[in-house]
């Protein structure tokens, strides 16, 4: 983690902006989800959002990821403004781009490993099934003994690791992951936070974890951004907030 944060660091603003908004707003009726949010995500960052619940953390990533789209502002990923897409166009790209990892694993019950982690690359027709990119996954992730079976026979670790390998399938460039380890053991836990390190270091793929636990952020993320009431209150490198926390909710 440190060396990467240290390429990082040296990169500094040569590295492409991988994801940014602008002055982005999200309501739901006469309820406020997120106010004027501006967010920077570099090219292999792992940066971090958490908050309390209700602090707009799964509503911003939701807008990241196109399932929901702004009330006023702008997203940008990979240079694309998403708000000028098509509703086809925007499930193309979010198709070839970016890769989902929820906390309830979302795996298909009646489809084996190996079919859940193509299930992906099936519902996009301009791609085909490719096994080898799928045995290399499974076998990166520690799953190939394991692609028949279902996920009923799987721990709550390997489903995780099958979701992972799942969103992974369209070889995207962003991964967003919401409480990816929330409902896991501590030991379990561990192990799927080295698992998105070394994906983020071989694959240079960037990553958003939400969590609400700031043991997350140390261990992993190289960017932080803490949430309250749908406000970003402080934002910045993990090592600037732990060591010089500015505001009260970051102390």
């Amino acid at each position: 983690t440190n060396g990467n944060r240290e390429t990082q660091k040296g990169e500094g603003k040569l590295r492409e902006r991988v994801i940014e908004t602008t002055q982005i707003t999200k309501t739901y009726g006469k309820v406020l989800a997120l106010d004027h949010v501006d967010i920077c995500v570099k090219r292999g960052d792992i940066y971090g959002l958490i908050g309390e619940n209700g602090a707009g953390k799964t509503t911003l990533l939701n807008l990241l990821g196109g399932l929901d789209v702004p009330t006023e502002g702008k997203i940008s990923i990979r240079g694309h403004d998403i708000g000028s897409l098509t509703r086809k166009e925007q499930t193309i790209f979010r198709r070839r781009n970016i890769g989902f990892v929820f906390q309830n694993y979302s795996l298909m019950p009646v489809l084996n490993v190996y079919d859940n982690v193509a299930l992906p690359v099936t519902f996009d027709k301009g791609s085909h099934v490719d096994r080898e990119h799928i045995r290399e996954l499974l076998n990166e992730l520690g799953l190939w003994e394991k692609r028949k079976r279902y996920p009923s026979e799987l721990s709550g670790g390997q489903q995780q690791r099958v979701a992972i390998a799942r969103a992974l399938a369209t070889s995207p460039k962003i991964l967003l992951c919401d409480e990816a380890t929330s409902a896991l053991d501590p030991q379990t836990t561990a192990s799927i936070l080295e698992l998105l390190q070394e994906i983020n270091r071989k694959f240079n793929i960037t990553i958003v974890i939400i969590t609400h636990q700031m043991s997350v952020v140390r261990k992993i993320c190289s960017h932080v951004a803490i949430m309250k009431s749908g406000e970003i209150v402080e934002t910045g490198s993990v090592s600037e907030i732990f060591s010089h926390p500015k505001s009260d909710v970051a102390r």
